[in-house]
């Protein structure tokens, strides 16, 4: 397990957990260190493995996915959580984001896919499907409506501060960001810790949803 991406994977049905289990004990550099059926369950099991991400149902019966994320990403030094949803029938995944989860997966998506979406998240790159984000950022935009508040926090970045923020939104990976504005990968992850902390955010997501609330993207 040394060096292995840990994943605590939580949901109420027996079957997608279980499936969901046994597809990633099986990919390589992946290690699943426990299961929960409930967020109640969560707290114990994250301070018993320290998972590296943690998979997260958003409707379960006592301690819902975004409650449970909100306690988790209120810890200190706490696992990254990608939700998982059906979304066209959940609408509270935006909810979920604004909680602090990196993103979200559905549960059709494909295992490779799934596989690839916990290593990218353990790397701190969020999971930002780019046909459903574009759902998800039209709802963003219909239900908060507060565009001229999103535009003033983002003024407190500097130009290329800006920029970075703008290519989160996008999606890009910081290899993609380093590429398309002419820096080193090791200055984009700086520019982008410094977005975080000038903005007060837990992560890359809610920089992109900042910017989309914005509308800029």
């Amino acid at each position: 397990m040394n060096g292995a991406v840990r994943v605590l994977v939580v949901d109420d049905d027996p079957l997608v957990r279980g499936a969901l289990s046994m597809m990633l004990d099986g990919a390589e550099g992946i290690a699943v260190v426990g299961e929960a059926g409930d967020g109640d369950q969560v707290p114990a099991l994250v301070d018993a493995h320290a998972p590296h991400v943690v998979l997260m149902d958003l409707r379960m019966p006592r301690v819902n996915g975004i409650v449970a994320t909100q306690r988790l990403r209120a810890r200190p030094r706490p696992p990254e959580v990608v939700v998982l949803t059906t979304f066209d029938t959940d609408e509270n995944v935006l909810r979920a984001l604004r909680a602090g989860a990196s993103g979200f997966l559905l549960k059709d998506t494909p295992p490779p896919q799934i596989v690839e979406a916990v290593r990218r998240v353990a790397a701190g790159e969020p999971i930002l499907s780019p046909g459903v984000t574009r759902r998800l950022m039209d709802r963003v935009t219909e239900a908060t409506g507060d565009a001229d508040r999103a535009r003033h926090v983002l003024r407190t970045l500097s130009p290329r501060e800006h920029e970075v923020a703008l290519e989160l939104a996008r999606g890009r990976s910081n290899a993609e960001i380093a590429d398309g504005l002419g820096m080193t990968v090791a200055t984009v992850k700086a520019h982008v810790s410094h977005v975080l902390t000038k903005l007060d955010l837990g992560n890359r997501t809610q920089v992109a949803l900042l910017v989309h609330d914005a509308g800029l993207v």
